[in-house]
């Protein structure tokens, strides 16, 4: 069943992609029951990968299909799955950031969430699912097909290839420029000492003397951006 759900979900995600009829695929995922969403998606890797290819398949369905703008494409529950509606806030805060509070940097917890969106969410944060998400700003990551099986590599790809695309490097001063994304969600990267240690471990490149400053973030439409 696992692998299935994952599979739907890379398939509406082609779908979508393709500019295919995708009212088969969401009629798929609205069936069934949040009980049996919950025991078939288990570990973390499951998790991610389907919740980040829905994710990306669902904005531009809210966005090219419904017409719908943020703020309301971010919080309306029109997502349909299981027999439950979320919403992306609740997939990309609530399940994949383990309902952490959208404002708070990651420092705080949602005290207000509900039981399936704890039951749903990750362990553990996993940053690097923000270099996975893409809410069709100019800004953000390109999306790409998630499967369980390959996530770890598949998301290792994708955050070495987003911060080798949008960093800049000021050697004569010290200084680097990093992505908005990294403010956004501070306490997710491990605050500054994590920061310097992500560009260490994934791009091999030594910042811990270098004053850390972020980018504009674009937030010019820039839809169907797939990798």
């Amino acid at each position: 069943m696992v692998s299935s759900l994952v599979a739907i979900s890379e398939r509406l995600l082609l779908a979508v992609k393709q500019s295919e009829d995708t009212s088969a695929l969401l009629l798929e995922l609205s069936s069934g029951t949040s009980n049996k969403l919950v025991d078939n998606l288990k570990s973390d890797a499951e998790k991610k990968a389907f919740w980040i290819n829905i994710y990306n398949a669902y904005f531009l369905i809210l966005r090219k299909d419904l017409h719908l703008k943020k703020p309301h494409i971010y919080t309306e529950k029109r997502i349909e799955i299981a027999g439950e509606n979320f919403s992306l806030d609740d997939i990309e805060h609530g399940i994949l950031r383990k309902y952490r509070y959208k404002y708070s940097l990651g420092f705080i917890a949602n005290f207000f969430t509900s039981k399936l969106i704890k039951q749903l969410a990750v362990n553990t944060i996993d940053y690097r699912i923000h270099f996975a998400l893409n809410c069709g700003a100019k800004s953000c990551p390109p999306i790409a097909f998630y499967h369980h099986e390959k996530i770890n590599q598949q998301l290792d790809l994708a955050t070495q290839s987003f911060l080798e695309n949008e960093t800049d490097y000021f050697d004569h001063k010290k200084e680097v420029h990093v992505t908005m994304l990294f403010k956004w969600f501070l306490k997710d990267f491990g605050s500054f000492i994590g920061i310097r240690k992500i560009y260490k471990n994934q791009l091999n490149k030594d910042i811990s003397n270098y004053t850390i400053k972020f980018k504009p973030y674009s937030w010019e439409e820039h839809l169907d951006n797939f990798i």
